[in-house]
């Protein structure tokens, strides 16, 4: 009892650690002196909700109304019952066509309670003296032609050889390619052909008819990638822009203005039936993306490189002269709901299964590639083989596109709502999300709001397909990713490259490795449970804490990597860091908190320090704790902890 005021005096867990060595001891009288028991602190708060991005209410789903595109149907010949007029509404805020029916060059005997439909009196020709429809935005309307004056007054010949080719040729065929070092495997696969080629039109054989086969041969008679081509074929069911171009009757842009220069190569080819061939909506910019979006879908590996290819294909109408910055913008709008709802239908679900699987199959045995080779052979080429091998020209001609940067003409800070079904267009690019969370994906890399055509009710217009191939935007909520290596492609390894910010916490779960590449700004947090979980930029994990309780943090920037508030590590955690200079390290502006564990030191870019080097790897507010395992590539080294950081002496 003479030691009981000793125990008194100590706090609880240094009674449990002194009266351990006393029993070890044998009882010894006199308490040893021990370090103070390593207080592990808390993970990131669990913010206790998950973002949603639920459909808008009260509005007609596009997907369970496709089959209403028609034209030549009475039951479907107004905004109210056509599902392709519909999704394309915005536009009567810049024109009000003569008529508010789906009749130009067009009639259809009434049918139940929907009257017949007379055609309309609408001539095509905006200055001939004729009622023709009214324009309801004068500065949108100009904008919209002058740049297609501006474009064509300034087009080179390679850009109007681009023009004729996407012109004349089959779309699918001009499509592949944006697929890259693939693009000769899936040509091949697909028993694809063309006759319209750069050859002939250098030669001067200028020809306007392309009696080669567009998508290639589908069906059981090409048995290694029918699946495939007939996967491209079916997205188009429901697919015409007919009723949008006979509804809205907007003239092509060479008929509002004399000072629009076509094509020479295309001349030719002009329509003589103006009453019937309106330029809103562009049929081959609604092509392009809907072939391009069914060889995304098939081929994620190249999704937003065949993305970028197929809005390419919709602005070289704005080069030939054909159509108008407005008529491509609702071509891609259209096209993107009509694949969706073509691959949200139950009907069709063992029929995008086998083609996945047909071409990757296929492509893989053509190119002596396997699965854990395919995604960095589909990014083999240079800038001299593959035009679509710089990522950030393809983001920002993606992001042009979209908008062509008309001025908004209307609130730009709406909360951006997703279609019904649209989360299918990411089904393969993200596959380990749930359709819940690739829902909040398309949201949170939603355009803004405002801009002319694009504030459709549902959604469509505003999606941006190639950020959303990135990952999230924002994150609001807990964040839960789960990935399974066994699964391959995407499932083992995927690289989130949007600017995160928001309020939500990530947890990362599963045996995947997810890198995150942004500039990124969210404040909840990051967990890692499991897998890997990689730093590619400096603030790759956001300004929260950090907690690592079972999985591989990796440090992989070309600069510091930045951890802004406290860095935890348990002792089934492992930490690399891969080194790129004697002054790269990982940078804790709070605590660092070991509890044991690995640290991995790996060398990049050709940095290899020498012997007897001093590296300082880790610099924080604070340490505490030391890991219980430390390997350095190539050497040994001899750890120093100091109340802020770590450095390590390497020896041979």
């Amino acid at each position: 009892m003479q030691n009981l005021p000793v125990f008194r005096r100590l706090p609880l867990a240094m009674m449990v650690s002194t009266a351990l060595l006393l029993v070890a001891c044998g009882g010894s009288s006199t308490p040893a002196v021990v370090d103070a028991p390593l207080v592990i602190p808390s993970p990131p708060a669990d913010p206790g909700t998950v973002d949603t991005a639920p459909v808008a209410a009260n509005v007609p789903a596009f997907v369970d109304n496709v089959a209403s595109n028609q034209r030549g149907d009475a039951r479907y010949a107004t905004l109210d019952t056509n599902a392709g007029v519909r999704v394309l509404g915005g536009f009567r805020d810049i024109w009000k066509p003569l008529t508010e029916i789906v009749d130009a060059g067009q009639t259809a005997p009434a049918v139940d309670n929907f009257p017949a439909v007379v055609a309309s009196k609408w001539t095509g020709l905006p200055n001939d003296g004729t009622p023709g429809g009214t324009i309801a935005n004068q500065a949108v309307h100009d904008a919209n032609i002058q740049f297609v004056i501006d474009t064509t007054s300034k087009r080179t010949a390679d850009q109007e050889l681009a023009a004729y080719l996407d012109d004349r040729r089959g779309k699918g065929y001009s499509v592949t390619d944006g697929m890259g070092p693939l693009t000769n495997a899936w040509r091949q696969a697909a028993q694809q052909t063309t006759t319209i080629t750069a050859i002939a039109a250098d030669s001067g054989t200028v020809l306007y008819n392309d009696t080669g086969n567009n998508t290639g041969v589908g069906g059981t008679t090409n048995t290694s990638f029918g699946n495939v081509v007939d996967l491209i074929n079916l997205v188009g069911n429901n697919g015409s822009t007919e009723p949008a171009k006979r509804f809205y009757k907007y003239a092509r842009p060479y008929r509002w203005s004399s000072k629009v220069i076509v094509a020479p190569s295309l001349v030719p080819a002009q329509s003589t039936t103006p009453a019937t061939d309106g330029g809103f909506t562009s049929g081959h910019s609604a092509e392009a993306v809907r072939d391009a979006l069914a060889m995304a879908y098939a081929v994620p590996e190249r999704y937003q490189e065949i993305l970028a290819r197929g809005l390419e294909l919709g602005e070289n109408r704005i080069v030939a002269g054909m159509h108008s910055p407005l008529d491509v913008i609702s071509g891609r709008v259209l096209g993107q709901a009509v694949v969706a709802a073509n691959l949200v239908d139950p009907a069709n679900a063992s029929k995008k299964t086998a083609a996945v699987t047909q071409a990757h199959t296929a492509l893989m045995a053509l190119t002596n590639t396997t699965a854990d080779n395919f995604n960095a052979y589909a990014h083999s080429g240079t800038a001299t083989t593959d035009r679509f091998a710089d990522y950030a020209t393809n983001k920002a001609g993606y992001l042009r596109r979209l908008t062509f940067n008309f001025t908004p003409i209307a609130s730009t800070t709406a909360v951006a709502v997703v279609p019904k079904g649209a989360e299918v267009l990411l089904e393969t690019r993200l596959p380990y999300l749930s359709d819940a969370q690739r829902r909040v994906v398309l949201k949170t890399t939603a355009i803004a709001s405002g801009y002319p055509v694009l504030d459709d009710a549902e959604g469509w217009g505003r999606l941006n397909l190639f950020a959303a191939a990135d990952g999230y935007g924002n994150f609001f909520g807990n964040v839960v990713v789960t990935m399974d290596a066994s699964k391959g492609s995407f499932n083992a390894q995927d690289t989130w490259r949007n600017n995160i910010s928001g309020t939500g916490k990530l947890t990362k779960l599963g045996t995947g490795s997810l890198k995150l590449a942004g500039s990124n700004s969210w404040t909840g947090g990051t967990q890692l449970d499991a897998g890997a979980l990689e730093a590619n930029s400096a603030t790759a994990f956001g300004t929260g804490d950090v907690y690592n309780s079972a999985g591989t943090l990796v440090c992989n920037s070309s600069t510091n990597v930045n951890i802004t508030s406290k860095y935890t590590q348990l002792t089934t955690g492992t930490l690399e860091l891969n080194l790129r200079s004697a002054q790269s390290q990982l940078v804790v502006g709070s605590a660092v908190t070991i509890a044991g564990g690995t640290l991995r030191i790996k060398f990049q870019n050709g940095y290899k320090p020498a012997v007897g080097d001093t590296l300082t790897v880790i610099t924080a507010g604070s340490l505490k704790g030391k890991f219980t395992t430390i390997t350095v590539d190539g050497f040994t080294a001899t750890p120093t902890y100091t109340d802020t950081g770590l450095q390590l002496r390497l020896a041979a």
